[in-house]
């Protein structure tokens, strides 16, 4: 099997979720979206998953995104499963009928959510790192959410998540050195959030792997 894996700048790479991949013998191919702009046919995959971004998933002013949603939206309809990860999660809602806007507050740290189905979605706690939200498509169910927005939406062979499941110590490392200025204007300790993420790494692991597993076999059904 294949996946497409869709990145959006340098400082956002699939971390562990390459390692899942890797575990089902999945083949993972990178796509840069933002520099790349060859024409992707998703039908060639088994799998697409868009990562997050810097960016507002609402901002079509930006040349790719509109690009991005028309992926997404040609690989549901060739029935190819998304997994949709923070903005990759609001770009997928909102090609099929959800809105994505600015949040009344940033969720940036180690959260819990309030899930429907804590087997699919563990309660975490999930790193976040966003300022904006979305509202789920119509036809989708919503699995968890926070007093922020929702968390975490199915639709059809398709989820979308806000949370980050493929957060690294290394990943964490880069982005606190690339995105500091957002951790000073939030209030948010660097150092601390460091020292969680590395505590946590072997945790976080086995929670992102039960929800990766939870999601390719009861949502994508590929095993």
């Amino acid at each position: 099997m294949k996946a497409l894996i869709v990145e959006h700048e340098r400082a956002t790479p699939g971390g562990l979720v390459y390692d899942w991949l890797d575990s089902h013998d999945i083949e993972p191919e990178d796509y840069r979206i933002d520099v790349d702009e060859s024409d992707v046919d998703p039908s060639g995959y088994d799998l697409i998953i868009p990562l997050g971004s810097e960016f507002a998933a609402f901002d079509d002013h930006i040349n790719w995104i509109p690009r991005e949603r028309a992926l997404l939206r040609k690989a549901v309809e060739a029935d190819v499963s998304v997994l949709g990860i923070c903005f990759g999660g609001q770009q997928l809602a909102r090609e099929f009928g959800g809105q994505s806007f600015r949040a009344d507050a940033s969720e940036i740290g180690w959260l819990p959510v309030r899930t429907q189905d804590p087997e699919l979605v563990p309660e975490g706690p999930w790193f976040q790192w966003h300022f904006d939200t979305f509202t789920a498509p119509p036809d989708a169910t919503v699995i968890a959410d926070s007093d922020v927005g929702p968390q975490a939406f199915v639709m059809g062979r398709s989820m979308g998540v806000q949370f980050h499941p493929e957060v690294t110590p290394k990943i964490m490392d880069d982005w606190v050195r690339v995105y500091r200025h957002e951790l000073d204007a939030e209030g948010v300790d660097p150092d601390q959030l460091l020292e969680q993420t590395h505590a946590r790494a072997e945790e976080n692991r086995k929670t992102s792997w039960r929800l990766l597993d939870a999601f390719l076999h009861r949502v994508a059904k590929l095993k």
